[in-house]
């Protein structure tokens, strides 16, 4: 009996990964700063969507 032969396969080619947004760093949110009264003074932050990636964490491709 001859021996069995195997054959490999070649290594499948993943996606590269999507690049991550860097305002929000992926996270889809970023400091958006609260005003208030007539002069508009700062008097804290409050997160809010990240308009260059629209909320998704990922780089939008230019």
């Amino acid at each position: 009996m001859a021996p069995r032969r195997t054959t490999t396969k070649p290594p499948e080619n993943a996606p590269p990964a999507p690049a991550v947004c860097s305002p929000c760093d992926g996270s889809g949110l970023v400091a958006a700063t609260v005003r208030v009264g007539r002069k508009r003074r700062p008097v804290g932050q409050q997160d809010g969507l990240c308009l260059n990636c629209l909320g998704s964490g990922t780089a939008p491709d230019a």
